[in-house]
């Protein structure tokens, strides 16, 4: 009974060093596919190593564990930049996906915001075809998905608020720029200024929309907000005469004449005037 139980032990101290040979040759194939740029070969490998290895008490093997899970999303990455490039943008999202699902399973946060800020990327180069041939609908359905593995890419966040609006989400897509708008960070400052450009832009066109439907309530509403957010004196004016028709049709005389006293350029500024006269006889 002792030399059996001495035999077992035996056999188990063999399969360890098995286990551990084939953790360490899976390892070094693998680096050698990974400096080749043979990514597909070296992450079946990796991922070996860190199955097999993970459970060792082997200090080496762990290290190479550790080494081989940095690999994995590198090769997940990697793959997914070459599908981009080569223009199978499905194959790309498919893996930088994995490379997001392997960093976020390994605990590797910086790997994870790589692989999605590489994502958005992705997204966003998908969706700028459908973008350029306003096809709004299309581009807002690939840039939400964008926008979702990185609220930070400002341009594409500019581009999926215009589609928005273009499609006549207005709420929504105000909400897109106007954080655009508000971000003050340098290497935004150039996506900010179109952001607040669009903003003005957008808010003067809903306005101008609702006065067409003779929805006076919402502009009242939303006219203020309209007036500041315009980068010119004229624009402003033409949203403040806009916001004192609708006071005049709601019977608010008052406020249309405070709102005509702001409309100080533009075309509107002599039909002000007359309108002021009128509203306080």
């Amino acid at each position: 009974m002792k030399k059996m139980i001495l035999s077992l032990i035996a056999l188990a101290g063999v399969a360890t060093v098995w286990a551990q040979d084939g953790v360490a040759k899976a390892y070094t194939n693998g680096a050698a596919k990974m400096s080749e740029k043979n990514y597909a070969e070296a992450v079946v490998l990796l991922e070996q190593v860190v199955d097999e290895g993970m459970t060792s008490e082997d200090a080496t093997v762990l290290q190479q564990v550790e080494n081989a899970k940095k690999y994995v999303v590198t090769c997940y990455r990697s793959m997914g930049m070459a599908a981009a490039k080569a223009g199978d943008f499905d194959l790309a999202i498919s893996n930088l996906e994995k490379a997001i699902e392997r960093a976020s399973e390994y605990g590797n946060a910086q790997d994870k915001e790589k692989a999605n800020q590489m994502l958005a990327s992705v997204y966003q180069a998908q969706g700028g075809k459908a973008y350029n041939d306003k096809d709004w609908a299309t581009a807002a359905a690939i840039f939400e998905k964008g926008y979702a593995a990185n609220p930070r890419n400002t341009k594409m966040a500019n581009w999926l608020g215009t589609s928005y609006c273009e499609m006549g989400e207005f709420d929504k897509g105000i909400e897109i720029l106007s954080a655009v708008a508000a971000n003050t960070a340098p290497r935004a400052a150039e996506d900010a200024a179109e952001a607040k450009r669009l903003v003005a832009l957008y808010y003067k066109n809903h306005v101008a929309g609702l006065q067409g439907d003779n929805n006076f309530d919402q502009i009242i509403e939303l006219g203020e907000t309209a007036a500041a957010a315009q980068q010119t004196e004229e624009d402003r004016s033409d949203v403040y005469f806009i916001l004192a028709a609708a006071y005049s049709a709601k019977e608010q005389p008052q406020q249309a004449v405070a709102a005509m006293q702001k409309v100080t350029a533009g075309d509107n500024v002599a039909a002000a005037k007359a309108a002021i006269a009128e509203l306080s006889k």
